[in-house]
């Protein structure tokens, strides 16, 4: 590990870096800074297109190249050429500006449109666009595989498990019998709702001055439709336009898809702590690691570290997302900057995220199943049949099959031999009463198996 990583501040740039790589180019300074030069440049382009802006006529189409060829080629040594610039303007988005400026300067071509760089433009009409384009680059390149390689992994799971009984505990308590494979579909289906939900949320962006309504740009061009202008252009970016705002854009659909990740984290959460207990329980075997060290001091251990590593992640990744949904969306009067530094965390949350992902695609690799130990819990709980004898009594007309299953089993071990004896002691239709007979905790499964095929 490099002298850099060993001395990260962040866990994200240490510890995790490689598991983080894909996110680098989107949400460090490097990527804001390309965001940014990519909206100054299409933001040229399209006022150079506008006719009524006669003082700019249309750039050549190679010179419109060149343009876009500048924010595509945006390299880390041209961030770090921003950054010197910035120290002397003290302004991120102005030093942008200037060092779009600087390359254009010797451009015979482009050289006569400098002053339309960043024509009346305040500085988060670039910023609520280019994090809105990173959101989104997030969003649809990294974060939405490395889910769907886990609800991939799941379906495949709860197939493969579909028929397997298992002991179901309702508040810790053994109750009706399910399957491995249908409790993982619980999951599947779950997870591809929020899944739909994080992919439904609109990016919205806005680029209309230094309070909303287009000011300056009035005042320069009076003859041109702004609000038409810029919904065009917004769109252009692949983005959902914004009419309505202040100096800033409000960050509202910022704060959902924090809100929508939020949500399928908190099912996965949820989820690696299921498997934590059934690992305890041994209906889950980890495969071993050769070297791997389960404990510094007991031998023996083979510890769920991928799902208590990936359910912290997730925690951690959780109370960011919570304080932008609450945070986000507040600013006071027209315009204050408390939003900009939490804004430069949104890669924090989506990088806790992707490590938490990955670390739970790592456990449930591991994972193997124990049917032995699943059918010993099975065997060991006669007294969730209570269920299905009382059921059928119901139907039959039998008196008090509810208070007579609770006296019979409620706070006491049932064994086989009990339970069949009262089985066979009811007035039921012989049908009736073989099925009851038939039956075991680990038949006592309804619907599982063909609900966990269908998912």
């Amino acid at each position: 590990m490099s002298d850099a990583r060993l001395l990260a501040l962040s866990p994200l740039d240490g510890r995790y870096a490689a598991k983080v790589d894909a996110l680098r180019p989107i949400f460090s300074e490097y990527g804001l800074i390309r965001a940014r030069v990519k909206v100054e440049v299409e933001w040229l382009i399209a006022l150079a297109e506008e006719p009524a802006i006669a003082e700019l006529p249309p750039f050549p189409t190679a010179a419109t190249s060149r343009l876009r060829t500048l924010a595509e080629g945006f390299s880390p040594q041209d961030a770090a050429r921003v950054k010197e610039i910035e120290r002397t303007t003290n302004h991120d988005v102005k030093a942008v500006e200037y060092f779009i400026k600087e390359r254009l300067r010797d451009d015979a071509e482009l050289a006569p449109a400098l002053e339309f760089v960043h024509f009346a433009c305040t500085s988060e009409d670039i910023n609520n666009l280019s994090y809105a384009l990173m959101l989104e680059q997030a969003r649809a390149a990294v974060l939405v595989p490395a889910l769907d390689g886990i609800v991939a992994t799941l379906r495949g799971m709860a197939h493969a498990h579909a028929a397997q009984p298992m002991l179901s505990r309702t508040h810790g308590q053994t109750a009706s019998p399910t399957t491995l494979g249908k409790e993982l579909a619980n999951v599947v289906a779950r997870l591809e709702r929020q899944r739909a939900q994080i992919l439904a949320v609109e990016l919205t962006g806005k680029i209309n001055g230094a309070v909303g309504n287009y000011n300056a740009h009035v005042a320069a061009y009076p003859e041109v439709d702004w609000p038409a202008f810029a919904r065009r252009f917004v769109e252009r970016l692949g983005l959902v336009f914004n009419p309505y705002t202040t100096q800033i854009e409000p960050h509202d659909t910022v704060a959902e898809l924090g809100d929508a990740v939020r949500r399928a984290n908190t099912i996965l959460i949820d989820f690696c702590r299921d498997v934590w207990g059934y690992i305890s329980l041994g209906y889950f075997r980890q495969k071993l690691k050769e070297g791997e060290v389960g404990s510094s001091t007991m031998p023996h251990k083979v510890n769920p570290i991928d799902f208590e590593n990936a359910e912290g992640n997730l925690g951690v990744a959780n109370a960011l997302f919570e304080h932008f949904g609450a945070k986000l969306p507040i600013s006071r009067w027209q315009r204050d900057l408390t939003d900009s530094t939490v804004l430069r965390a949104l890669g924090t949350a989506f990088g806790h995220t992707l490590v938490a992902l990955d670390s739970l695609d790592r456990g449930l690799g591991k994972l193997t199943v124990a049917p032995e130990r699943l059918a010993e819990d099975l065997d060991a709980a006669w007294e969730v049949l209570a269920e299905a004898v009382q059921t059928v009594m119901r139907r039959h007309g039998l008196p008090n099959p509810y208070e007579q299953l609770k006296a019979l089993t409620r706070g006491q071990g049932i064994t086989e031999a009990a339970m069949r004896e009262f089985i066979a002691s009811l007035e039921l239709p012989a049908d009736a009463k073989q099925r009851l007979l038939a039956m075991t905790p680990a038949s006592y499964t309804g619907l599982a198996e063909r609900l966990a095929r269908e998912i």
